[in-house]
């Protein structure tokens, strides 16, 4: 049902759109705009907390503060005295966080054995303006909606600017392998244009027709690509190109490179170990051309796939709730070590548990109101390594000192009481299997399914190109846990003799706008 004020919002949009594509951000304004910002963290932060919690009633955070002991004089006398983080881990402490879970409707937020009512929107942001819908990808369960207005890609191109700067990238002809609205391929052009040149190309995985939208999104697909032709800054009509098309992004990768010297695609990780091998293929070299993406971790298997081509790789850490998180570091420990962008977001590890240990779950705040969510001390699904170090790349010297490494999902599979880390996982599936096989980390996945007695059994999918027995498979994967710590080394024991582990051939599927799903979602109709 098409409802009078979402028409508004989409009228809005297009009549501000305009003036959003006429303004220019210079690094040098850029520059600026981030100074401002890490020198006003604080105050950043207690401005949208007076508006959007203390004044609303409705907020949950308001409820968990309030739980709390929190009053305004309090928060405010806190973030002065001891500053953002130091402040934030105190709340967490207090019991002021929403956990993943929580975030996403999963499960209630119940503290002190009381219940805090939220509902669909509770956690938006109620500043914004009219805003483009999209919704996350879905990785981990349904996908969530997220609404993004122009002040957010404004916000978001000072970011950019500067660290496509520090990069070299920031003249490089472009282009994008991601869809159109629900996908964020809008939010990447539109990010940009304020501080760089519209993308040359713009590769869509899923054709338009085969998405489920609602007229709001298709309403503004049209807007973004039809409104910037008319105001004089065109941007590309996207082509659909499907996965198993990914030949024909390395060739225009290929040919730029050789024309113009340089060559940068924004896209997913595992989208670019696309391009890399149909590159390789096809016998062509990407020596000259930039792979920058996220979505998914960048594993060192991955970002080796991706370098084999020639290419260089630049890992970003955004999500859609929250936006950027962190840029490629240039003096990296590993190939997962970014800058956290500490004017948008604060960052708080805290340990949760893990098996028979712990790691830092990392809490998110937003700090600027132009966030598509307000989140305080919001967990997401990540852990990782926190840290303070000199560096001496460019980004440091922008006022970026802090750094997130080491990068990983909480997913996991449990089976015959044996629960796998995401991350041990990954590890035997972007890493063990694909140098045992010569394969691709792109050719194995790994899904929890229920068998006709409810036995639950993990289904190792494996591409029909990977030539090898199937037993043996099993077995190298089996072997490979044997090489990760004690837990690991005792699932596969117990996987080994249960039988746990049944391969399955055929292509590992991806998320609908083609990022690669290594640990796929549970599954009841494949186990014979």
């Amino acid at each position: 049902m098409v409802r009078l004020g979402e028409v508004r919002n989409l009228l809005s949009f297009a009549l501000r759109y305009p003036g959003f594509l006429r303004r220019r951000v210079t690094v040098a304004q850029a520059r600026s705009e981030i100074r401002h910002r890490l020198a006003h963290r604080g105050d950043n932060l207690l401005r949208w907390v007076r508006r959007a919690v203390y004044d609303r009633p409705a907020s949950p955070y308001r409820a968990l503060l309030h739980l709390a002991g929190c009053a305004w004089d309090d928060l405010e006398r806190d973030v002065r005295k001891d500053g953002v983080e130091a402040t934030l881990l105190a709340l967490r402490r207090a019991g002021v966080y929403v956990s993943y879970e929580e975030f996403k409707g999963r499960q209630p937020i119940v503290r002190h054995g009381r219940e805090i009512p939220t509902g669909p929107g509770a956690f938006d942001n109620p500043f914004r303006g009219a805003a483009l819908e999209r919704t996350t990808g879905g990785s981990t369960g349904n996908p969530t909606r997220v609404m993004v207005d122009l002040d957010y890609f404004s916000s978001r191109a000072a970011n950019l600017a500067v660290v496509d700067d520090v990069h070299g990238v920031l003249d490089t002809p472009w282009g994008l392998w991601f869809g159109v609205l629900p996908d964020c391929g809008p939010n990447v052009v539109l990010s940009r244009l304020p501080y760089a040149p519209p993308p040359e190309r713009w590769f869509t995985p899923v054709a338009s027709g085969e998405l489920r939208r609602s007229w709001r999104m298709r309403l503004g697909n049209a807007v973004v690509v039809r409104g910037a032709r008319w105001s004089g800054r065109p941007i590309p009509a996207p082509e659909p190109v499907p996965l198993e098309g990914a030949g024909t992004i390395a060739r225009w990768m290929w040919e730029t490179v050789r024309r113009r010297g340089r060559c940068l695609l924004k896209t997913y990780v595992s989208l670019a170990m696309r391009v890399s091998r149909a590159a390789m293929e096809q016998g062509l070299s990407l020596q000259g051309a930039v792979f920058t993406g996220g979505g998914e971790p960048p594993t060192e298997a991955k970002v080796r796939a991706i370098e084999r081509s020639g290419a260089t790789f630049l890992p970003t850490y955004f999500f859609a709730e929250g936006g950027p998180v962190g840029a490629a570091c240039r003096a990296a420990k590993g190939v997962n070590d970014l800058h956290l962008l500490e004017d948008r977001l604060a960052l708080v590890p805290f340990p949760r548990p893990m098996g028979a240990t712990s790691v830092d779950a990392f809490l998110f705040t937003t700090l600027l109101p132009s966030a598509p969510k307000l989140l305080l001390n919001v967990e997401s699904d990540d852990y990782g390594v926190v840290e303070e170090r000199r560096c001496g790349c460019g980004l440091e010297a922008e006022g970026y000192g802090r750094h997130v490494r080491d990068i990983r999902s909480f997913g996991k599979l449990t089976s015959d009481g044996m629960t796998l880390i995401g991350s041990e996982a990954l590890r035997v599936l972007e890493d063990v299997l694909p140098s045992r096989f010569a394969a691709s980390p792109l050719d194995f996945q790994l899904i929890e399914a229920e068998d006709a007695d409810a036995l639950t059994r993990l289904l190792l999918v494996v591409s029909p190109r990977v030539a090898a027995d199937d037993d043996e498979i099993v077995s190298a994967m089996l072997d490979g846990l044997a090489q990760g710590p004690p837990a690991a080394d005792l699932a596969r024991a117990i996987w080994r003799q249960a039988g746990t582990v049944r391969v399955i051939r055929r292509e590992p599927s991806a998320t609908v706008v083609g990022k690669s799903r290594p640990l796929g979602l549970r599954s009841r109709d494949e186990v014979a």
